[in-house]
């Protein structure tokens, strides 16, 4: 598994527990809670992942609700609202990783953790995102 994948995956553990427990970021980023020793690169990569998502999240969870028609955003289950939040944070602020491989790595992870149609639904959601809000990577 590469570090980025590795790093999305703990994020979105991160950002569970930010918004189901209410944990704090210091907290979460300090990954106590891991059984795994994380490596510098994958730390790096999920700790800008949850700051940034949790910076940004009221812009993140406007476009959340903007793109999920017939959706409330209060419906999304926790697991594809942390994705999709996880996604549009790379989408809009990491221009390093084409806006690509950030869909077909959040609906990987929504077949994996969310239910199942996640995969699809994000994939609408981040797709009407990709059409309408971002200029061409």
């Amino acid at each position: 598994m590469g570090h980025r994948r590795k790093a999305r995956e703990t994020a979105l553990q991160g950002l569970y527990m930010h918004e189901v427990g209410k944990a704090d970021i210091d907290t979460i980023t300090r990954f106590d809670w891991l059984e795994e020793t994380l490596s510098e690169e994958i730390r790096k990569f999920a700790v800008t992942i949850i700051t940034g998502v949790v910076s940004n999240i009221e812009k993140i969870d406007s476009l959340i609700s903007a793109y999920s028609k017939n959706w409330k955003p209060e419906r999304l289950t926790v697991i594809d609202k942390s994705i999709l939040r996880l996604a549009i944070f790379e989408m809009l602020f990491i221009e390093d990783i084409p806006t690509v491989v950030t869909i077909n790595e959040s609906i990987e992870l929504g077949k994996t953790f969310g239910g199942e149609n996640s995969g699809q639904f994000i994939n609408g959601i981040l797709d009407a995102v990709k059409k309408n809000e971002l200029k061409e990577k």
